[in-house]
C-alpha cells in the first residue's frame, strides 16, 4: 500500500478515537481523525462531563439546606438555569479545544467532515475528498434510542438536547429506568422541577445489584420523584403550555418536556460498514475480537460503537491498547472484567464486581456482608438519609467478589476498591486493613453488622 494517504485513519474524535490517534502517532504513524461534529465525543460534549457539572449544581440545594444545622445562615437560594448552561458551555468549549490541541501536538491531522467507508482501505469525506489508509479505526460511539416509537415521540427530547434547553422545565417526564434516566431525574428534581419517571421494569437500574436498586428507588421517591414502574407512555400531544402524555395505565400527565432515556445504540448507520464488509451484531454494534479487530483485517473498532462496555474509560483503554498492539508491537488486550461503575444520582452509586444475583448463580457459597447507617453529616443537618454498603465474598475461598455502595462520593470509593479486587483481595485482607476514622468508607474494613451465607444446591 505504498500509495496510501495514512497509516491510520480514525472515524470519530471521541475519547477512544482521540486516544488511539495520539498513541499511534507517538509510534511514528501518519494519522488523521475525521469528526463531523465537535472534538471530544459524547463524554465531553453531551455526556459525562456536562452531566457531572449539572450533578454538582443540583447538590447545592441540599448543601444550602444542610448548612443551617452547622450554624450557617444562608439567604434564600435562587437557581438560574441560563447561568448554569452558559458556564457549562464555556467548560465544554475549553475541553474540546484542549482535545484538539493535544491531537495537533501529537502530529495528528484533524478533518472536520463526515467519513464513510468505501472499502477495506478507502474512506470518503463529506468535503468531497477521498483517502486511503492501511488501517481504519471506527470510533463513532453511540446515539440515543428514541423508543418507544409512539405517536408524538418527535416532540420528546433526548439526553443530547436536555443540556441546552432555552427554558428550565418545571415539569419533566423521564422515560426509562437506566442510569441516564435516573441521573437526569435526580438532577432536575433537585434543581426544582416536578419530575415523573416511567419505566418498563419493576424498579430502576436493571442489571445492578437488587438491594442497590431498591435503596436508590426509595431515595428517589423520598426526594419527590414520582416513580411509575411497569408503565410506559403511549402518546405525546402538544398543548398550549407544554405536552400531555398518555400512559399505558390509563393515566395522563401534563409536562413542559419529555425526556426519552431508554438507552443508546451504536452509531453505525450510514457509515458504509456494509460496503466494506464489516460484520454487525443484531443490536447494530460492530463485531470485534479481544484485540478490537473486525472481520475485515484492515478495520478495527473501539468504544460504544462495539456495544461491549459503554463507558468512557473503557473506550480510552481500548483505543490505547489498539494503538499499542497495531503500531507499537505490544501483545496487549483489554481486560473487561472488574470495571468500576458510578451512577451520579443523589445519593450516588459506586459498584465494582459481581452483583449478589450474579454471585449466587456462579458460586456455590456466597457470604453477604451489608450495612446501612446514617452518615455523620446528617447527624447535624437533620437530613433523613442513609448510606448503604455491601460486600460479596466467595464463602469457600474468602475472595471478595463485588462491592456495592450508595451514598456520598461512592463513585470515588469504587474506583479505589477496584484495585484490591483486581489483585484478588480477600475479606480477611479487608478486615486486616486499619480503619480511617471518622469516614463512611471505614465501614468497608469494619463491617460486621450483617452476614448472610447463601449455599447453592450442588448437583
Amino acid at each position: 500500500m505504498s500509495a496510501r494517504d495514512y497509516d491510520l485513519f480514525v472515524i470519530g474524535a471521541g475519547s477512544g478515537g482521540v486516544r488511539a490517534a495520539r498513541i499511534a502517532a507517538g509510534y511514528g504513524a501518519k494519522v488523521a481523525v475525521a469528526e463531523e461534529y465537535r472534538i471530544g465525543g459524547t463524554c465531553v460534549i453531551r455526556g459525562c462531563v456536562p452531566k457531572k457539572l449539572y450533578v454538582y449544581a443540583s447538590r447545592f440545594r441540599d448543601d444550602f439546606e444542610d448548612a443551617a444545622g452547622f450554624g450557617w445562615t444562608v439567604s434564600p437560594a435562587r437557581f438560574d438555569w441560563p447561568t448554569l448552561v452558559a458556564a457549562k458551555d464555556r467548560e465544554i468549549a475549553r475541553l474540546s479545544a484542549a482535545y484538539a490541541a493535544n491531537l495537533d501536538k501529537a502530529g495528528v491531522e484533524t478533518i472536520a467532515a463526515r467519513a464513510t467507508l468505501e472499502g477495506p482501505n478507502d474512506v470518503r469525506l463529506s468535503n468531497g475528498r477521498s483517502v486511503r489508509a492501511k488501517t481504519i479505526l471506527v470510533a463513532t460511539g453511540g446515539s440515543p434510542a428514541m423508543e418507544p416509537a409512539i405517536p408524538g415521540v418527535d416532540f420528546a427530547i433526548s439526553s443530547n438536547e436536555i443540556f441546552d434547553l432555552p427554558q428550565f422545565p418545571s415539569r419533566l417526564l423521564v422515560v426509562g429506568g437506566g442510569y441516564i434516566a435516573v441521573e437526569f431525574a435526580s438532577i432536575f428534581a433537585r434543581l426544582g422541577a416536578k419530575v415523573t419517571q416511567v419505566f418498563r421494569a419493576d424498579t430502576v437500574l436493571r442489571g445492578f445489584d437488587g438491594e442497590i436498586r431498591r435503596h436508590l428507588a426509595a431515595a428517589m421517591s423520598h426526594a419527590g420523584i414520582a416513580l411509575k414502574p411497569g408503565v410506559l407512555p403511549t402518546r405525546i400531544d402538544k398543548t398550549p403550555d407544554g405536552f400531555r402524555v398518555a400512559l399505558a395505565n390509563g393515566e395522563s400527565c401534563d409536562v413542559d418536556q419529555v425526556l426519552i432515556a431508554t438507552g443508546r445504540r451504536p452509531h453505525t448507520q450510514g457509515l458504509g460498514l456494509d460496503v466494506a464488509g464489516v460484520g454487525l451484531n443484531p443490536d447494530g454494534g460492530v463485531i470485534v475480537d479481544e484485540r478490537s479487530r473486525t472481520n475485515v483485517p484492515s478495520i478495527y473498532a473501539v468504544g460504544d460503537v462495539t456495544n461491549r462496555i459503554n463507558l468512557t474509560p473503557v473506550a480510552i483503554r481500548e483505543g490505547h491498547v489498539f494503538a499499542d498492539s497495531v503500531f507499537g508491537g505490544k501483545a496487549a488486550v483489554v481486560d473487561h472484567t472488574l470495571v468500576p461503575t458510578a451512577v451520579f444520582t443523589t445519593p450516588e452509586i459506586g459498584t465494582v464486581g459481581l452483583t449478589e444475583e450474579e454471585a449466587r448463580s456462579t458460586y456455590d457459597v456466597v457470604d453477604v456482608y451489608a450495612a446501612t447507617f446514617r452518615p455523620m453529616k446528617a447527624t447535624l443537618s437533620g437530613r433523613d438519609e442513609k448510606t448503604f454498603m455491601k460486600i460479596l465474598v466467595d464463602g469457600e475461598t474468602d475472595k471478595v467478589l463485588g462491592v456495592h455502595l450508595v451514598g456520598h462520593d461512592c463513585g470515588e470509593i469504587a474506583q479505589v476498591l477496584a484495585i484490591p479486587l483486581r489483585m484478588g483481595a480477600t475479606k480477611v485482607d479487608f478486615d486486616a486493613t486499619m480503619a480511617l476514622h471518622p469516614t463512611a468508607s471505614e465501614e468497608l474494613v469494619t463491617m460486621r453488622t450483617r452476614s448472610v451465607r447463601h449455599e447453592r444446591a450442588r448437583t
